[in-house]
């Protein structure tokens, strides 16, 4: 938490100290049908995408990437969380296609949904093209990161791929998270 945040939250948390304080014992003795509500602004505790976002029209192979990932991280008991980290990860690395070899327009050796690398240990071709094997495959890397789930998207994802473009991932957060909420339950 940064300094002046943190000093700003004391000194609230003081001046509402020393109100109670000083004002409890008057408001003992007030008359309690002159109370009125007080309405109170509650923050959801649901991250909020960073950045400009960015939106991809899917086709049907993409959607079946979709519900594949999330099948894959209901099947590993995570939460919903999880699954929107992977599809803007995905979106990012693959725009939700499992590419295959490209050749020369290939990034070193990555493959699959996530442009995982065989050479860095991820698993071989056939397992890194295998939608499941993938997506558990960096929802296991996920869970080695202390504390993803409260961390930006961005960072969580980064952390895994270790990508040369490291914020690349935020601009997908919208339409991974509303993607979740269109295929969680269905």
């Amino acid at each position: 938490m940064n300094t002046m945040f943190r000093k700003s939250m004391l000194s609230v948390a003081g001046l509402a100290f020393a109100g109670g304080v000083f004002a409890g014992p008057i408001a003992a003795h007030a008359n309690p049908v002159d109370a009125k509500p007080v309405a109170v602004a509650v923050q959801s505790a649901a991250p909020k995408p960073q950045g400009d976002q960015s939106h991809l029209t899917l086709n049907d192979e993409q959607t079946a990437n979709v519900k594949a990932i999330i099948a894959a991280t209901k099947k590993a008991g995570l939460p919903e969380r999880a699954a929107v980290i992977s599809i803007a990860t995905s979106l990012q690395e693959s725009k939700l296609v499992n590419l295959g070899h490209l050749g020369d327009a290939n990034d070193h050796d990555s493959l699959g949904l996530f442009q995982q690398r065989p050479t860095s240990g991820w698993g071989t071709p056939e397992q890194i093209t295998n939608s499941e094997y993938s997506t558990t495959a960096f929802l296991k890397g996920l869970q080695q990161v202390d504390g993803w789930q409260d961390m930006p998207l961005t960072q969580a994802a980064q952390t895994v791929q270790v990508s040369a473009y490291p914020d690349a991932y935020a601009q997908w957060e919208q339409q991974a998270t509303d993607l979740v909420s269109q295929h969680w339950n269905s």
